[in-house]
């Protein structure tokens, strides 16, 4: 399975915080998976030793890497305590080109496929955002079905305190003097179903604390709550979606929402991917389909290239136009330094059409235009996430290692107000998307190397070693 991915390891904690990230993961083609490449066989191991599995690893990145020159001709595996670690010390020149950031890692084939087709992870179901200059942390968005919205906490809340039990709570100032950033993943806990945490909570309606337990939940894609709707801008109807990540169950959900917009006739769109690390590419393909109606079967959604000796395994995605496709006249994508990878594809893959009837709202995106495939060794659950292909648009743009804010013919640079409700024409992103749309003025998103230098004040948090979801739902616990 092919995937455009976010954070690969949040070892890259400190630049992530200085530009926050997405990924991408996923499958190339018309909405269903594309199969894995298979590997050159290897013997069956009869045990799953930690020198084996590296052995495997670097087998497989010799054979599949992107950047093959970048790979250290000979490297002493016995140097290295894990696998993880062995990889990093792999990809480390490719990685201080910036065109590998911790991109390529080692995952578990089951609760990544758990993931990809079916949402499931587990955890508070809260994204958080580290305000850096105050020291603080808010809730960005709560997901469906879990226990944080179960207990009242939503977007814009500040967590203030954390600890095991409410006599144990430690303000959240004190753990980042004391620990850093990290501190505050780590007083977290693991994302294991039954881990409790004290949290003191301040919102809108004032102070508390509340005891809560991290459960398995199933993501969903597209929020019932504020995913998809039609906002009338001054008569205006604009369709407006949210896509929380690309995943399979995000397809029909997607369908469902552009078949209202085509029923009701619109022809201006708000893609709202301010924290969408990635997915699948399949996925990503079935809403650039979405929004294609007026495209030829010759105009092409992206092209996929790997490295030389591998160029069987190209391909080139065209538009195939379904019953739900719009023709939208004027497209804004709201995104931030979590945008990434497969949401990066899709923002791509509109310019060579649109030109600057389709520009990018809030901040600059992350900048992964690279994909991962899947290199699977059943027996030792290992599932290695290797960059072996590089994505282009119809033009064959595809140079965005520094964000999107330099490729985008328009842009406009606006807040993520977390104080309101994502969607809300009131929202500050939003309402600028809506400017955009009616041709009102605005001011355009600063160079891509002057955005990551000044970067926005509050950035999605992660923490070292990222789980599948914590990849592809950036700031996700």
């Amino acid at each position: 399975m092919r995937r455009l991915h976010k954070f690969g390891s949040a070892l890259a904690l400190a630049a992530m915080l200085a530009s926050c990230g997405g990924g991408d993961s996923g499958s190339f083609g018309g909405g269903t998976v594309t199969p894995t490449p298979t590997p050159t066989p290897t013997p069956t191991p009869t045990a799953c030793s930690l020198r084996d599995r590296q052995g495997w690893a670097f087998d497989q990145l010799k054979e599949w890497y992107l950047f093959p020159e970048t790979l250290p001709a000979s490297l002493n595996p016995a140097a290295y305590s894990t696998v993880d670690a062995y990889i990093d010390a792999l990809t480390a020149t490719a990685r201080a080109q910036g065109r590998d950031r911790y991109f390529t890692y080692l995952t578990s084939i089951k609760a990544e496929d758990a993931y990809y087709e079916s949402g499931e992870s587990a955890g508070f179901g809260f994204r958080l955002a580290y305000d850096a200059g105050a020291a603080r942390i808010f809730v960005a968005e709560s997901f469906e079905n879990t226990a944080a919205l179960a207990a009242g906490i939503d977007r814009g809340a500040e967590i203030v305190a954390i600890g095991g039990s409410p006599d144990t709570l430690r303000s959240v100032s004190e753990i980042i003097a004391a620990q850093g950033i990290g501190g505050v993943t780590n007083a977290l806990g693991p994302d294991t179903p039954g881990i409790t945490r004290a949290l003191r909570i301040a919102d809108a309606s004032g102070t508390r604390t509340v005891t809560i337990a991290k459960t398995e939940y199933e993501l969903e894609p597209v929020s019932p709550r504020y995913g998809a709707k039609i906002i009338d801008d001054g008569g205006r109807r604009v369709g407006y979606v949210n896509l929380r990540t690309f995943i399979s169950p995000a397809n029909p959900q997607l369908r469902a929402a552009f078949g209202q917009f085509r029923t009701a006739g619109v022809s201006e769109v708000i893609v709202d991917l301010r924290y969408n690390g990635g997915g699948l590419v399949s996925t990503a393909g079935v809403f650039a389909d979405l929004m294609g109606r007026d495209r030829f079967a010759s105009d092409v959604v992206y092209y996929m290239t790997h490295r030389p000796e591998k160029a069987s395994e190209n391909e080139t995605r065209n538009f195939e136009p379904e019953a739900q496709s719009i023709a939208p006249t004027r497209i804004a994508f709201i995104g931030t330094g979590g945008t990434a990878s497969a949401s990066e594809l899709l923002i791509n893959t509109f310019i060579p059409y649109l030109h600057a009837d389709v520009a990018l709202i809030g901040t600059n995106t992350y900048g992964k235009p690279v994909g991962q495939i899947a290199l699977d060794r059943p027996e030792c659950d290992d599932r290695l996430r290797a960059i072996a292909f590089k994505i282009e648009n119809a033009d064959h743009q595809g140079e965005y290692f520094n964000g999107l804010g330099d490729t985008v013919e328009a842009s406009c640079r606006a807040n993520d107000d977390i104080f309101r409700p994502m969607g809300d024409p009131a929202e500050a992103s939003t309402r600028a998307a809506l400017d955009f749309l009616a041709g009102r003025s605005c001011s355009p998103i600063a160079a891509a190397t002057a955005a990551r230098i000044a970067a926005p004040a509050r950035e999605l948090i992660s923490p070292e070693r990222p789980s599948t979801a914590q990849r592809e739902l950036p700031g996700s616990f």
